[in-house]
């Protein structure tokens, strides 16, 4: 999430607030609420947190994010939020609200951005570790591993629309420029 949070705050730098979609259902959350805070506070932004657990709550999280002034979203990594992509990035884009989300996909529906842990390399670790266990590995011999590779997509179409232009250095990081 921090990480996500300083590359907004790279693409979107007169963004004086900075909104936090959560779902409230989610464990992880709480933990990424207060790991933002703490990021947020230590650069001096404000940070104004919306929850929405259901399709009908978005409503109601976008009008707070307006009210508060909020100039850049970030869509913290839930399950349920990779199922409404599209209504967020149409919600966003209807408020020119610039987001950032973790997939690949909310940048391919029209998001402005994406960071975060490569899939393609996570599938991949799986298939291996899938084909040491049918080897005969046991399970709970094999490591732990975490996908350590990131992705960043931008996407210009987007940007434009927002009156954005992203630096040079945020470009040359991207995995992938959609225009």
């Amino acid at each position: 999430m921090t990480k996500q949070f300083e590359v907004l705050r790279e693409a979107v730098p007169k963004a004086a607030v900075i909104g936090f979609l959560v779902n409230p259902t989610n464990p992880n959350q709480e933990i990424d609420t207060i790991d933002l805070q703490v990021a947020a506070n230590a650069v001096g932004q404000k940070l104004v947190v919306v929850k929405a657990a259901a399709p009908n709550d978005f409503e109601t999280a976008f009008g707070t994010l307006v009210q508060q002034g909020v100039g850049a979203l970030l869509v913290n990594g839930d399950a349920f939020f990779t199922t409404q992509h599209k209504q967020i990035v149409a919600m966003a884009a209807s408020r020119a609200l610039p987001a950032i989300d973790g997939t690949r996909e909310f940048v391919t529906l029209g998001g402005l951005m994406s960071y975060g842990t490569s899939l393609t390399d996570a599938y991949r670790q799986v298939g291996i570790y899938a084909g040491r266990i049918l080897k005969g590995e046991k399970p709970a011999d094999l490591p732990v591993q975490q996908s350590v590779r990131v992705e960043l997509f931008i996407n210009l179409k987007t940007a434009k629309t927002l009156g954005l232009t992203f630096p040079l250095s945020l470009l040359g990081r991207a995995d992938e420029v959609f225009e």
